[in-house]
């Protein structure tokens, strides 16, 4: 028997609405349906102080949960845990709680560094002052007497001044030195602990502005002067240069035409 519009029609809504029931694109759950989403945090303050009894297996368990590094040694235990709690809750903590160091970290592990030195202040008569010449040399000895020995070089910057002073200073290089032994809980043998050799000078007078040499500047000079270069040599021609202030803002060597 053939089928009519009207069966044809009817067949057509009951397949839409059977689309419609089953449509991925629902995202509205049905009401009956019951809501699956966790209401319970994901950690207690039992479980906490059962599982972490210390400060510091429970900065590492947050650690490893969180990548938070929390400060908790000290604090009252109330405080403590919920805090911990708070933060694998999902609570970003307070700066005053942070830690600085991973909480894996002995110290009792580490090999101290001795602090560095401090630099002297530059001369009095070169502070305010332009200066109009630089030069770096890589070519003299360290000061160490070991790693002079070894044919290591310091590096030294040469400033001359518009007053006429002239100064030095040694930048560096800056390198730890192991001082002693002790063994470490691992069975190695390790240094006691690390020294600078460090043989940064500051920036010093090698001349002053009435012209007067140090003894420092004295050798420092006789030493570039050693140095030639065409038929000149490295005091001259890079340290204690002539230069020319002019009226235009000291750029005559740009403008030279220049008389204002």
């Amino acid at each position: 028997m053939n089928k009519t519009p009207q069966s044809n029609a009817v067949k057509a809504i009951k397949t839409a609405t059977s689309l419609a029931e089953t449509n991925g694109w629902d995202i509205d759950p049905p009401a009956d349906q019951p809501n699956t989403t966790p209401s319970e945090p994901l950690y207690d303050l039992e479980g906490l102080m059962t599982d972490f009894p210390t400060a510091k297996e429970l900065e590492k368990f947050v650690f490893d949960q969180t990548g938070f590094v929390l400060n908790l040694k000290g604090r009252s235990n109330k405080f403590k845990y919920q805090t911990a709690m708070d933060v694998l809750n999902g609570v970003t903590p307070e700066s005053y709680m942070l830690g600085s160091e991973n909480p894996y970290l002995d110290k009792n592990d580490l090999i101290p560094v001795d602090e560095l030195k401090k630099l002297p202040a530059r001369p009095a008569e070169v502070i305010g002052v332009p200066h109009v010449t630089s030069f770096i040399s890589k070519a003299f000895p360290h000061p160490d007497p070991e790693f002079k020995a070894s044919g290591q070089k310091c590096e030294v910057i040469f400033r001359k001044y518009v007053n006429n002073a002239i100064t030095y200073e040694i930048l560096g290089p800056i390198t730890t030195k192991p001082v002693g032994t002790r063994v470490n809980k691992f069975g190695k043998e390790v240094p006691e602990k690390y020294t600078w050799i460090d043989p940064r000078t500051g920036e010093q007078l090698l001349r002053s502005s009435n012209g007067t040499y140090t003894p420092v500047g004295t050798r420092l000079k006789a030493q570039m002067q050693k140095a030639k270069i065409n038929k000149s040599d490295y005091w001259t021609m890079w340290i204690d240069r002539d230069f020319i202030m002019g009226g235009n803002n000291g750029n005559s060597l740009d403008s030279p035409w220049d008389f204002s």
